[in-house]
């Protein structure tokens, strides 16, 4: 049965290829895709937080808006073109695409494992003295295009995967509207995220006892709302990554790792009964991150052990 990644790229799959069947179709239709990317887009809204934190709040709108700027022109003017003449001309590169990306992901998801697990950072962060506010929220601001680049490269390319074989048109159609959408979408939870203490404060100094509960238990919560995004961004990061190389690895032929997966997939699903499919899709989703993690390790023994890049 297929779940996870592979269920998320079969409903993108029927979604995209009932768009391409009328034009009035596409937008419903890609909407749709986009909010089945969820697993994907997480990452963004998740992450996107931490980039703004601790920095004034005179600066965070406008760096929200900077990133949201970057991502529209990842998506509308870097990658659909490059999405469509990749689909037009070299739809066999569509997979390693994807991989490459998932390596990024586990990269980066157990990038911060590690240095949660030994406390040593790689490259400037707010947990030490910032010397130069501008070019740290430049640094930052940067970051987060790039970092948002590779997972609009993942949305855009599982949306790609399915539909290489419509017109022209189709294709890009669905990619901008998906782009546009869940860029709006995402952007715009965070804008509210980074702002929701300033909204507690102002609501905690209404005259209205209701407004001041509600102010203050959004001030309590900021704090912890964050740590928990911190957490959901690496956990989702792993999944996804670990997700897409056991895809790609099945799309390839090398189907061994993703068989053993699969086996224990269908195991837990043939022995829990009424809660089958949702244990199967955790089980799934549980080794994806387990394969990301140790993939993402290896990456980063390599970049930082053996070539010593970016080490202390």
């Amino acid at each position: 049965m297929a779940t996870g990644l592979v269920a998320l790229l079969d409903d993108i799959s029927v979604i995209a290829r009932a768009a391409a069947a009328s034009v009035d179709d596409v937008g419903v239709a890609a909407s749709r895709a986009g909010a089945k990317a969820a697993g994907v887009v997480i990452d963004d809204a998740a992450v996107t937080p931490s980039y703004v934190t601790g920095l004034t709040p005179d600066r965070e709108l406008p760096i929200i808006a900077r990133i949201t700027r970057g991502s529209l022109i990842n998506k509308l003017l870097i990658l659909l073109p490059a999405a469509l003449l990749l689909s037009e001309f070299f739809p066999w590169a569509i997979t390693p695409v994807l991989m490459l990306g998932g390596c990024y992901l586990s990269y980066e998801g157990a990038e911060k494992v590690l240095e949660k697990l030994s406390g040593v950072q790689h490259g400037e962060t707010l947990s030490g003295p910032i010397e130069d506010v501008a070019a740290f929220e430049e640094q930052r601001t940067k970051s987060a295009i790039r970092t948002d680049l590779i997972l609009s490269a993942e949305i855009m390319a599982i949306t790609l995967n399915t539909v290489a074989a419509e017109t022209l048109f189709a294709r890009a159609a669905v990619l901008a509207i998906v782009g546009v959408g869940i860029t709006v979408l995402v952007y715009g939870v965070v804008a509210i995220i980074v702002k929701m203490d300033d909204i507690g404060l102002y609501l905690a100094r209404k005259s209205s006892a209701a407004a001041q509960r509600v102010g203050r238990f959004l001030l309590s919560a900021m704090p912890r709302l964050l740590v928990a995004l911190s957490v959901i961004g690496t956990i989702a990061m792993l999944w996804v990554g670990g997700g897409i190389i056991l895809h790609g690895l099945e799309d390839l032929g090398l189907t061994a790792i993703p068989d053993v997966v699969h086996n224990v997939q269908h195991h837990v699903q043939m022995t829990t009964g009424s809660l089958s499919g949702v244990l199967g899709w955790v089980t799934f989703a549980v080794i994806s991150g387990l394969v990301g993690l140790l993939l993402g390790t290896v990456i980063f023994v390599i970049l930082h052990k053996v070539l010593r890049i970016g080490a202390h």
